[in-house]
């Protein structure tokens, strides 16, 4: 559930001089050339990639990046919910962590000239942006947010939560994982904070909301959940769309598929027919 998170900011490249530099909290923003006239934004949480899986091919940035540089885009990053310096990340309070984005975001405004600020997150990447957009004014700034399998309604894990919740009546599992994660927690269905984050319903006016997911995702389960309800929604299956695709949770952040959905939900305008073809699961 993004235990391991990455946060990305991209505008047009030829409105941005500075193609290959990034925002980071390793050290000073870039300086740019000249202002961007509009900026697009991406947040990125792939779940504990460089921990279990150290292969480079499953880093998050080596799938998403380089394809929004291709189509244009500038790509900063910097992480949320961790320690500073620590590989692991996002397993912090969400609340916090929607904090942390708010002032990336206003970093990135400030150094691009942009106004308004688009977002594509993965698992709890895609759903964390949703608080910032509801409680901390980022409805101004954020004309479009995209969620590849994103945790918007929490997960069951194929009805290991409730199993747990059933056996373990005084919490005790769940104070130890907090203890570890919190935001893991947090992410189980019908969580204090998921209550709060969708009691006033799922989208706000201004905001177009994409959500791109796989029926065969095993952390975000029922997949379904990871659907929203509202006004300016586009929900899509990716089997709807082609049956050879067989990605799983982590395997959306690589799939080809995923994000050609992901390019035509940013930049509508400029649509690129969705191919078809075979997509295994990543593990």
């Amino acid at each position: 559930l993004g235990l391991s998170g990455v946060d990305v900011a991209f505008g047009r490249r030829a409105e941005l001089d500075h193609g290959g530099d990034r925002l980071d909290s390793r050290g000073p923003m870039p300086a740019l050339a000249r202002p961007a006239e509009a900026l697009f934004a991406a947040l990125w949480a792939a779940a504990l990639l460089h921990i279990f899986w150290p292969a480079p091919w499953l880093d998050g940035f080596s799938a998403v990046a380089p394809l929004l540089y291709h189509y244009g885009y500038c790509v900063f990053g910097r992480n949320y919910g961790g320690s500073p310096g620590s590989p692991i990340q996002s397993i912090g309070d969400i609340a916090t962590s929607a904090g942390q984005l708010a002032s990336f975001v206003g970093q990135v405004l400030s150094a691009t000239g942009a106004a308004r600020v688009d977002i594509v997150g993965h698992s709890q990447g895609g759903m964390m942006p949703r608080y910032y957009i509801d409680f901390l004014g980022g409805t101004a700034r954020v004309p479009t947010l995209v969620g590849l399998a994103p945790s918007n309604h929490g997960t069951t894990l194929d009805g290991l939560v409730t199993l747990v919740h059933g056996i373990d009546t005084l919490g005790l599992t769940n104070s130890l994982v907090s203890a570890a994660c919190q935001a893991c927690v947090q992410q189980e269905a019908g969580s204090a904070f998921l209550v709060k984050l969708n009691s006033g319903g799922d989208t706000v006016a201004g905001v177009n909301y994409t959500v791109i997911e796989t029926k065969y995702d095993t952390v975000v389960t029922p997949y379904k959940s990871a659907f929203l309800s509202g006004s300016a929604v586009t929900n899509i299956t990716l089997q709807n769309q082609c049956f050879l695709d067989f990605t799983d949770h982590i395997g959306i952040a690589f799939d080809p598929i995923a994000l050609t959905d992901m390019l035509n939900a940013l930049d509508p305008a400029h649509h690129i027919p969705v191919p078809c073809f075979y997509v295994g699961p990543a593990v």
